[in-house]
C-alpha cells in the first residue's frame, strides 16, 4: 500500500506541493504564536518565579506581581515567629526614570533586596558577579535591554530619578512584561524610588528544613491580617490571569491559531479532494479489480499521514529558526515535550481531517465507471 500512495503523491507533483505547503504553515503559524504566547506569559510572571524564595507575602489585595502595595515592614517580625519559617526578606520594587548621557531616557523598574542573597534577582546573570552591586550606585541590566537604555553597557553611567547610577553586572533574559528591570540592593532601593524604611513592597520567606510550605502558607492566611501568602508558582499563575484579562493576548492569540487549523483544514482537505477527482478513474479501477471501499480509506489516509508527517518536520524546522531568531533579541522561550506532542496531534488532526473531504466523494466511485466513455 505504501508503494501506491507514493505513485499517487508523485503522479501530481503539484497539488502534493500544495497540501505540502498548507500543512508547513498551519504548523509554522500554530507554532509561532504559541511561542509568542508563551514568552508573554512566562515575562508576566518573572519576578515571581525566578526569586529564591519558598513563599511569597504581598498585600492581601494583590494578584498581580507587577502591581504591588506598599506593606509595612514590621509584618517581617510577624512572619519570623510563625512556626517553620526560617526567613523573611524584604523587596523593594521602586518605578523610576533613568536619564543617559546620550540623551536617552527609559522608564525602568528598581527591584531591590537583601545583599548579599539578593533573593529576589538579578538572575540569569551573564556578566559580573551579584557582589558587585554592593558598590556605590551599582545596579544590574540586561544586555537584551541595552538598546532601550541608549546601548548602555557594562560600567556604563546614567541617572535614575536624577540620581546617579551605573551598570555593575549584566544578565541575559531576566526581563519583566514590558517593563526594564534593574537590580540593586535593598536600600538603593529604597533610595531610588523614595520608599521609607518602614514600607516595603513584598516579603520572601525562606523555610525550615522540612516545613511544608502549603501549611506555612495557609496558617500566615489565617494569622496575619493585611497579607497574602502565595506559592511562588501559585502568584505566578494569578499574574498571567489578571493580565490575561486585561491585555487580550489571550483572544488576540487564540484567534490566530484558530484561523491557522480552519486554513490547514480547508487546504488541505480542498487540495486532496481536488487532487482525488483527478484520479477517479484511478481509483475506480482499483475498486475494479478488487479493492472495497476499507482499502481506499486507508490509502487515502496514508496519504495524508505521510503528508502530515513530512510537513510537521518542515514546519518544525521552521519553527525552531523563528525561536532562534527572536531569541537573539531577548524574546527567549522554549517548548516542553508535552506541546511538541500535541504539534505532532495538531498536525496529524489537520491532516487527516483534511482527506475526509476525498474519502467521501472516493468511496462513492462505482467500480463500472472505468468502463464508460
Amino acid at each position: 500500500m505504501l508503494r501506491i500512495a507514493l505513485k499517487f503523491l508523485f503522479y501530481d507533483k503539484a497539488k502534493s506541493l500544495g497540501a505540502l505547503l498548507g500543512i508547513v504553515i498551519s504548523t509554522f503559524l500554530i507554532g509561532q504564536q504559541t511561542g509568542i504566547f508563551l514568552y508573554l506569559t512566562d515575562s508576566m510572571a518573572a519576578l515571581a518565579s525566578n526569586a529564591r524564595a519558598d513563599l511569597w507575602v504581598v498585600d492581601d489585595k494583590t494578584t498581580d506581581i507587577n502591581s504591588l502595595a506598599l506593606l509595612d515592614a514590621r509584618k517581617a517580625r510577624e512572619l519570623a515567629s510563625v512556626p517553620g519559617v526560617a526567613r523573611a526578606f524584604p523587596v523593594v520594587v521602586s518605578g523610576g526614570s533613568a536619564r543617559f548621557r546620550t540623551g536617552k531616557n527609559a522608564g525602568v523598574q528598581v527591584i531591590g533586596s537583601e545583599a548579599p542573597v539578593f533573593p529576589a534577582g538579578p538572575w540569569h546573570l551573564e556578566a559580573g558577579h551579584p557582589t558587585d552591586l554592593l558598590r556605590d550606585g551599582a545596579v544590574s541590566a540586561d544586555r537584551f535591554d541595552r538598546k532601550a537604555l541608549g546601548g548602555a553597557t557594562l560600567g556604563t553611567e546614567f541617572e535614575i530619578s536624577g540620581k546617579r547610577a551605573f551598570i555593575a553586572t549584566q544578565t541575559a533574559g531576566a526581563r519583566g512584561f514590558g517593563a526594564i528591570y534593574l537590580f540593586t540592593t535593598l536600600e538603593r532601593a529604597r533610595y531610588y524610588g523614595n520608599v521609607p524604611r518602614t514600607k516595603v513592597s513584598a516579603l520572601l520567606l525562606r523555610l525550615q528544613t522540612g516545613a511544608d510550605p502549603r501549611q506555612v502558607r495557609d496558617q500566615i492566611n489565617t494569622s496575619i491580617n493585611g497579607v497574602r501568602a502565595w506559592l511562588p508558582q501559585e502568584l505566578g499563575w494569578s499574574t498571567k490571569r489578571t493580565l490575561l484579562a486585561q491585555s487580550g493576548i489571550g483572544v488576540s492569540t487564540g484567534t490566530l491559531i484558530a484561523f491557522a487549523l480552519v486554513a490547514g483544514f480547508f487546504i488541505i482537505g480542498l487540495t486532496l479532494y481536488s487532487s482525488a477527482i483527478d484520479r477517479l478513474r484511478d481509483y475506480g479501477t482499483l475498486k475494479a479489480i478488487g479493492a472495497d471501499n476499507s482499502f481506499i480509506r486507508r490509502l487515502i489516509l496514508l496519504q495524508a499521514l505521510l503528508l502530515a508527517l513530512l510537513g510537521f518536520a518542515l514546519g518544525y524546522a521552521a519553527i525552531e529558526g523563528f525561536r532562534f531568531g527572536i531569541g537573539r533579541s531577548g524574546a527567549l522561550f522554549a517548548f516542553t515535550w508535552p506541546i511538541r506532542l500535541v504539534f505532532v496531534g495538531i498536525t496529524l488532526l489537520i491532516s487527516l481531517t483534511g482527506a475526509v473531504f476525498a474519502i467521501r466523494r472516493i468511496t462513492q466511485v462505482e467500480p463500472a465507471s472505468v468502463f464508460r466513455g
